[in-house]
């Protein structure tokens, strides 16, 4: 196994023109599988493929444990790739196509081939393993894929979207695969994807980037709780984040903070799951509204638009909530302290204890 160091890591297309990547330092840990999410043009791919050896950093160095492998050629990087689209080798079987990379290595034949069946029983390909490979549906060519990647056991394995173009009823099967080796292997992964739901299920860590930089790095369950700017507290989730500007909703901001709007602060935020809604008449520090569309969301909930002024708040609800019912009447909604995120002029996350201290 390594970690992978990036330090000062920089990459410009067209002369100078298109910044694809940004200065970035940052460690992937050894052993964990860390995804890199964002939008379309962010430059995860453009990061990954410096990582892998196919292009070539601007600026920066790249280190696998010690080794600086900035300038190293892909082939004597010693890792795995997977693409989006899966590659096999036309009328080869499916145990032939996962033990081509191994005849290279100079191991016995009986290795080899128990090292075939280990990672065919891991991704569960026993029935297809005398299968020819390009006869088989895009999931389970795909699984072939990651299957020759992993019996290499090279300390290092990158994913290009590899659930990206694989058909629709599959891509549950192939991420629920994927969530389960992951959890086995030992080796330092990096998966690249543009959404966030595979992310959540399968990393270790989120690498969050916008406009080639990192905006923050976490585990899942932080990022999406305790988002550090804006855009990580809108970009995850279903809907995002509502938030309140505190310029045109002073009231309405101090109330979700439970009393005045601490110095710097410009914006609140917080979940539409975290939002409670009583039709039940004022009640201290809530905030009046009027009900508004109420769709169905995710897991059976509502989703509920919260109408006060200018500003709109969404909800999500119990499905069997009574207010869910009851479009165009009053309602007041709070959230719990713990619950807000405040946000800088910079869309920046502010300590609130620091903030009014």
């Amino acid at each position: 196994m390594a970690d992978i160091r990036l330090v000062g890591l920089g990459k410009e297309f067209d002369a100078g023109g298109v910044v694809a990547v940004r200065d970035l330092t940052l460690t992937f840990r050894e052993g964990s599988t860390t995804c890199l999410l964002g939008p379309s043009g962010c430059g995860k791919t453009t990061l990954m493929r410096m990582i892998a050896g196919l292009e070539v950093p601007t600026t920066g160095k790249i280190f696998f444990g010690d080794e600086d492998v900035t300038r190293l050629e892909t082939s004597k990087r010693n890792l795995g790739m997977v693409f989006q689209y899966p590659v096999v080798y036309r009328g080869a079987t499916v145990r032939e196509d996962i033990g081509l990379p191994l005849r290279v290595e100079k191991l016995p034949a009986a290795h080899k081939a128990a090292r075939v069946d280990e990672v065919i029983a891991l991704l569960g390909l026993e029935e297809y393993a005398n299968h020819p490979v390009d006869k088989l549906n895009s999931a389970t060519r795909q699984k072939v894929a990651v299957a020759r990647a992993v019996a290499r056991q090279a300390p290092i394995i990158l994913f290009d979207e590899p659930i990206t173009n694989v058909d629709p009823d599959f891509k549950l099967q192939l991420k629920r695969t994927l969530r389960e080796l992951f959890s086995r292997l030992n080796q330092t992964i990096i998966y690249v994807t543009h959404d966030q739901t595979e992310a959540m299920t399968l990393a270790d860590d989120i690498a969050l980037m916008r406009d080639g930089s990192i905006e923050q790095m976490a585990p899942p369950r932080d990022l999406y709780g305790r988002p550090e700017s804006v855009f990580a507290g809108w970009f995850l989730g279903n809907p995002g984040m509502n938030f309140v500007p505190v310029e045109s909703q002073p009231a309405v901001a101090a109330a979700v903070l439970g009393g005045a709007v601490p110095d710097g602060v410009t914006a609140v935020g917080f979940r539409p799951e975290d939002v409670l809604i009583s039709s039940g008449g004022p009640q201290r520090g809530a905030v009046e509204a009027t009900l508004g569309h109420v769709s169905l969301a995710t897991g059976g909930q509502h989703l509920a638009r919260l109408l006060h002024a200018d500003l709109v708040v969404k909800a999500k609800l119990p499905w069997d909530s009574p207010v869910a019912t009851t479009r165009g009447s009053q309602v007041w909604w709070s959230v719990p302290l713990e619950k807000v995120r405040a946000f800088d002029r910079h869309e920046r996350a502010v300590n609130l204890v620091s903030a009014e201290q």
